[in-house]
């Protein structure tokens, strides 16, 4: 797996890995990447595949060379990102991005208190608290469609798992999937619990 580029996660980033369907690793990223590396050296026929913890995304890594030699790349995709970023108010953070807006936007932002940014800022915070549950919940559901499509979509009764998953149905869906990889089964399970729960908190 060569990435185009520097890596998109940071040190503190945890993950996942599988070596076909067996839980090969998890933990932090550079952990898991050196236990990917170790069973790849080893000459596990895999498909190894490996995902962040947060939404299940696969994360692509360049396994060429030494262990050190991986590891030294992980670090400097990550340090290229970040200094990528050149933030306008380093103690912030802030980050700075064009926006477009429309001349009765920028005629409105003019006329309020503590200048453009101030505004949008507060705008975005505002909505992330009214929104957090909401998002929260989506981003959760999506992290088990994703992990499901790719480790068991080639399952019997794959299908029906997902529709069951989706309507919150527990009983039925640890029933449709209780014949799967138990590694494969385990950690869907407990992505599907953070989902369920998510989306209460969200209604």
């Amino acid at each position: 797996m060569h990435p185009d580029g520097p890596t998109p996660y940071p040190d503190d980033t945890t993950c996942t890995a599988f070596d076909h369907q067996h839980l090969l690793a998890s933990g932090a990223l550079t952990d898991v990447v050196r236990a990917a590396k170790q069973a790849l050296d080893a000459g596990t026929r895999g498909p190894l595949l490996i995902f962040d913890d947060h939404g299940s995304r696969q994360i692509e890594i360049d396994f060429r060379g030494t262990v050190h030699e991986v590891l030294a790349r992980l670090h400097q995709g990550a340090v290229a990102e970040t200094v990528g970023r050149s933030p306008g108010r380093p103690k912030l953070g802030v980050v700075p991005r064009e926006v477009t807006l429309l001349p009765r936007h920028w005629d409105w932002l003019g006329q309020q208190p503590g200048g453009a940014s101030a505004i949008l800022r507060r705008l975005v915070e505002q909505a992330l608290r009214d929104n957090g549950a909401k998002e929260r919940a989506r981003q959760a559901v999506e992290s088990v469609d994703r992990f499901m499509r790719v480790m068991a979509g080639d399952l019997a009764g794959y299908e029906e798992a997902s529709r069951a998953f989706y309507r919150g149905e527990q009983k039925r869906f640890a029933t449709l999937t209780a014949a799967w990889p138990i590694d494969v089964r385990t950690h869907l399970q407990r992505l599907a619990a953070i989902a369920w729960d998510e989306r209460k908190d969200a209604c």
